[in-house]
């Protein structure tokens, strides 16, 4: 009889050891954002694109690269369980370019409940025409209505 009991103490702390796993937060990470010590090689108003791509490579994609700047993003989700991933992290890296193709600018934005924030920025300029493009990046954090969705 006892060794049944050890058997079913076994069992029960095997069970019990794979709930709690299976509860556990995963991460997983998507994009890249260059590390802050190889953008500050760049030099504001010296650099080229090809510059750029040489000190931190190009964006991931072509379509983060647009006629005036290239964006580099970064986001890390969290799933627990069976649940559906919940992004939590989100960073962007926006280098601009004026119509010589040189460096113009070099921000970085984040997320900070829900609304998009600069991080940094090496140019401070006056008029931002490319905040379009970042909105669109950025904008559906935190906005998603599944009731929008039925008809």
């Amino acid at each position: 009889m006892t060794g049944i009991k050890q058997i079913g103490r076994a069992a029960a702390l095997c069970l019990s050891i794979g709930l709690v796993a299976g509860c556990s937060a995963t991460f997983r990470n998507h994009g890249f954002v260059p590390r802050a010590a190889d953008v500050a090689t760049i030099v504001v108003g010296t650099d080229t694109r090809e510059d750029v791509a040489a000190k931190i490579g190009g964006p991931a994609t072509d379509s983060l690269r647009t006629v005036n700047a290239w964006y580099y993003v970064e986001s890390r989700f969290r799933t627990r369980g069976g649940m559906q991933a919940e992004e939590i992290e989100r960073e962007v890296l926006r280098v601009k370019f004026d119509s010589r193709g040189r460096v113009s600018n070099i921000e970085r934005f984040g997320l900070e409940d829900g609304q998009v924030v600069r991080l940094s920025a090496r140019v401070t300029e006056t008029v931002d025409t490319d905040i379009g493009f970042l909105r669109a990046i950025l904008g559906n954090f935190g906005s998603s209505d599944p009731a929008a969705l039925l008809p």
